[in-house]
């Protein structure tokens, strides 16, 4: 996967799609190579999809990609995982010794959103380094401790590539391109997209992050702020550790993100406390003092004023 010649061979990819996988995360995930493709005039990608067992798989979009079977695939190139939900109870033993047999080959294996877990499950990327989408990072580090995990947005070890999401996925396929077919062609597929690749930085929890990335003191102060939501710091606090006065932080953040940085932790943190509600069976206890309150009452009417429900009636489907 180190960058050399180009090749003049297209490469052939099998882009295996499982059950649930996000639409999007599938379409940054081949558009790149359709558009170099025709910004190059010639085949670069030779690309077709499969599926786990030959039955076409249904996308959280309710959209049906079909395929052949992954047993039917004799050999690729490059073998791109596209999974989001159910992605572990989905990597079947069959399904794994599939991607184990198309690795000892010779494919440079690559996951994508929710793939990395079916890599790690078939043992491809046991001591490589990888990413998986920042919610579950610390489970993924915690289950699989022979793989060197990082939280960056996408991650080349090798012949493995992971990508923790849609747009990490761009990003990894403009790097392959970069790779095998120089940065001229990358940057004009991303052109293409008009797309602009961000700084390389770790994953954020949340978006608010990339609303201000010219403001280096706001972006540093949302960073500290997603590392404290359990113990969430003063605003002063905050002030000193950027090198600003507590006035002059709230001017900053005014003019990025057109509020102040009390109502942008209150933010971060309530939508936390939101993420941790559907998608854990966490006690609202704990996911109160998980989001730095200091009482189950006071982070009752926060969520409520927030969300306009409590978490309860949310788990229930209530309005």
């Amino acid at each position: 996967m180190s960058p050399g010649k180009p090749r003049i061979t297209p490469l052939e990819t099998a882009v295996l799609v499982l059950d649930d996988t996000n639409m999007l995360a599938l379409a940054a995930t081949v558009d790149p190579m359709r558009a170099a493709n025709r910004r190059a005039g010639r085949p670069l990608f030779h690309w077709h999809f499969i599926t786990a067992t030959g039955r076409p798989a249904r996308l959280t979009a309710g959209l049906d990609v079909p395929g052949p079977a992954l047993a039917s695939l004799d050999r690729a190139d490059l073998v791109l995982v596209c999974a989001s939900f159910r992605s572990t109870t989905q990597a079947t033993p069959a399904l794994c010794a599939g991607l184990r047999r198309l690795a000892q080959s010779g494919a440079t294996m690559a996951g994508i959103d929710g793939g990395p877990w079916v890599l790690a499950r078939a043992g491809l990327l046991d001591g490589h380094a990888a990413t998986v989408h920042w919610e579950d990072l610390d489970n993924f580090a915690a289950t699989h401790d022979r793989i060197d995990v990082r939280p960056d947005r996408s991650v080349i070890s090798g012949p493995r590539l992971t990508a923790s999401g849609a747009a990490p996925a761009l990003e990894m396929m403009l790097d392959l391109i970069t790779r095998h077919h120089g940065a001229a062609l990358s940057r004009e597929v991303a052109n293409a997209f008009l797309y602009d690749p961000p700084p390389a930085r770790p994953q954020s929890r949340h978006a608010t992050a990339a609303l201000a990335p010219k403001d280096a003191a706001v972006v540093q102060t949302l960073a500290m702020m997603e590392e404290t939501l359990a113990d969430p710091l003063s605003i002063p606090d905050l002030a000193k550790r950027a090198n600003l006065s507590s006035r002059r932080l709230e001017a900053r953040f005014q003019a990025a993100l057109r509020q102040s940085p009390q109502d942008t932790y209150l933010a971060l943190r309530l939508t936390e406390a939101q993420r941790l509600a559907q998608d854990t069976d966490l006690p609202v206890a704990l996911i109160a003092s998980s989001t730095g309150f200091a009482s189950q009452s006071s982070f009752a009417r926060a969520f409520k004023l927030r969300f306009g429900t409590s978490v309860r009636a949310l788990r229930r489907g209530e309005p």
